[in-house]
């Protein structure tokens, strides 16, 4: 995924926001700007290439002390950004770095 080009979306506001992740963000108690900010300012732990139909990739960033993961895809061809989902990870499924998945 090219980060300069997913993050020039972010801040030129071409985002689209899916249904499921408007949802899951209201569940979870996870504003629309907190995950804008992990997408801009957080780690990308996990590149998807190969998902369809557009590559995508899971950041992570600490918002007031509370891990977030961020799972959003770019689309090249119409340099669009697509929130999948947010949530905080789980120290049942993540490593206390939050970064590395837990072997099964």
């Amino acid at each position: 995924m090219n980060i300069s080009s997913l993050h020039a979306a972010i801040q030129e506001e071409r985002i689209e926001w899916r249904k499921h992740a408007l949802q899951r963000l209201a569940e979870r108690c996870i504003l629309q700007k907190d995950v804008l900010e992990v997408i801009s300012s957080g780690e990308m732990i996990e590149d998807y290439p190969d998902d369809e139909p557009c590559p995508s990739a899971l950041f992570l960033a600490f918002i007031m002390d509370r891990p977030l993961h961020v799972v959003v895809a770019y689309d090249e061809s119409d340099h669009r950004a697509y929130i999948i989902t947010a949530y905080q990870p789980s120290l049942e499924f993540f490593e206390t770095d939050y970064k590395t998945r837990r072997v099964k």
